[in-house]
C-alpha cells in the first residue's frame, strides 16, 4: 500500500504533531512504520522503543490530569494483532480498526471511558492485514453489502498526514462491489483524499453541532466553518457526504442554536455536496463512570450531567446510561428533523438515538 505523508504548510499548521512517540519493534518491519519514523526524525520529535503499548507507564506529569494531557499528545506506532472486528451498530456492520485514540479534547466523548487510563493515540501499520480481514468479512456476508466504520475508536482524519491509512482503505474499498467504508471527523484536513479513486463506496461524514456545543465542549478540533469548507470539497470530489449532529444537547437556547446550525449548512454547502446527503442524530448521554472521569479531566466543564434530570437506560456494555427523558428527546428529534427536511428535502435521516 502507498502511504502519503503530507509536508506541513502554512494552511496545515494545526495538523497534529505528537510531543512523544513510542514504536513497537514489529512496527518497523512495515513500510508505513518506517515512513512514520522518518517523519518523526525530520521534525526532531522525541521517540523511543517499547515492547508493547501496555508497558507505557512512565508518562511525565505530576498529577493524573497532567499525565492525561500529555498522553493526548503521545503517539504509539504498532501493529494490530487482533483482526476480529467489533460490531458497529447502527452506523455499520463492523468497525475497521485503523487507529485508537484522538487528539481532540471533546468533554463528552465516549473514548474517555473506553480508553481508560491510557488515552494515548495508537496507529496500526499492518494495513494490508486489516484490509485482508475486511475482505473476508465482505465475502462471508455476500451477496449482502457490508459496511465498515473507520472512526469508532479515533478520528482518522486527524492522523491521515502521518499514516495514509484512510487513503489505503478508500482505494481498497473502491474495488469492492459489496463493501462500503464510512468514517466521521471533526477535522478539516481532507485535501489528500480528494484525488483518490473511490467509486462512491466511501461515505465521509462530518460531526457538526450548535455553536454553543462546539465552543464549550470541543477543544482542539477544527472550527465549524473549516469543517463545512472541507465538506464542500468532499462533495465536489464525488464522495457520498453525511453529517452527524452529536451530541445533541438540551441547553438554554437550543432551538435557536440548532436552527442556526442547519441554516448555515444550507447556506454554505455547494449544491453538488447535498446530493445523497445523510444525517445521523445522537442525543447526549453519559454513564456514572464517564461522569467521574470527565469531572476529573475537565473540572471546569459546563457539561450538564445530573442523573435526576435524565432517563436511565440500559447500555450495551453492561452499564446504565443517562439520556434525556422521552418528552425532551422527542422535542429535540422533532425540531431538528423538521429543520433538516426544510433545508435538505431530499436528504435522509439514518437514525435518532
Amino acid at each position: 500500500m502507498t502511504t502519503i505523508i503530507q509536508k506541513t504548510s502554512p494552511r496545515a499548521t494545526s495538523l497534529f504533531v505528537p510531543e512523544l512517540v513510542y514504536f513497537e519493534p514489529a512496527a518497523l518491519d512495515y513500510p508505513k512504520g518506517q515512513r512514520i519514523l522518518e517523519w518523526v526524525k525530520e521534525r526532531n520529535v522525541p521517540y523511543q522503543m517499547t515492547t508493547s503499548h501496555n508497558r507505557i507507564t512512565n508518562l511525565p506529569g505530576d498529577t493524573e490530569l497532567e499525565q492525561y494531557k500529555i498522553s493526548k499528545r503521545t503517539l504509539v506506532v504498532g501493529i494490530r494483532k487482533t483482526l476480529k472486528f467489533d460490531t458497529s451498530k447502527p452506523s455499520a456492520e463492523y468497525a475497521m480498526p485503523l487507529a485508537t485514540g484522538c487528539m481532540g479534547h471533546c468533554h463528552y466523548c465516549y473514548l474517555q471511558t473506553t480508553l481508560g487510563a491510557k488515552p494515548y493515540i495508537r496507529v496500526y501499520v499492518n494495513i494490508d492485514d486489516i484490509l485482508d480481514a475486511a475482505r473476508k468479512y465482505i465475502d462471508e456476508r455476500s451477496p449482502e453489502i457490508t459496511r465498515f466504520e473507520a472512526a469508532c475508536t479515533s478520528d482518522p482524519i486527524g492522523l491521515e498526514h502521518l499514516t495514509g491509512s484512510l487513503a489505503d482503505a478508500i482505494t481498497f474499498m473502491a474495488d469492492q462491489p459489496l463493501g462500503r467504508l464510512r468514517f466521521v471527523t471533526k477535522f478539516h484536513h481532507v485535501d489528500s483524499l480528494l484525488p483518490l479513486r473511490h467509486n462512491g463506496n466511501t461515505r465521509i461524514r462530518f460531526s457538526v453541532n450548535a455553536d454553543y456545543v462546539i465552543k464549550n465542549f470541543e477543544p482542539a478540533t477544527s472550527r465549524f466553518h473549516e469543517r463545512i469548507e472541507a465538506a464542500g470539497k468532499i462533495g465536489r470530489a464525488g464522495y457520498p457526504l453525511g453529517f452527524i449532529i452529536a451530541p445533541i444537547i438540551w441547553y438554554d437556547g437550543w432551538q435557536e442554536g440548532y436552527g442556526e446550525l442547519l441554516k448555515k449548512l444550507a447556506a454554505e454547502l455547494p449544491a453538488e455536496a447535498t446530493r445523497d446527503l445523510t444525517f445521523e442524530l445522537i442525543q447526549h448521554r453519559f454513564t456514572k463512570t464517564a461522569k467521574t472521569i470527565i469531572e476529573k479531566r475537565y473540572p471546569k466543564s459546563k457539561l450538564e450531567m445530573e442523573e435526576e434530570k435524565r432517563k436511565k437506560k440500559w447500555g450495551r456494555w453492561g452499564q446504565h446510561k443517562y439520556v434525556y427523558p422521552d418528552e425532551q428527546a422527542e422535542a429535540l428529534r422533532e425540531f431538528i428533523t423538521e429543520r433538516i427536511f426544510t433545508h435538505f428535502p431530499e436528504s435522509r435521516i439514518e437514525y435518532f438515538t
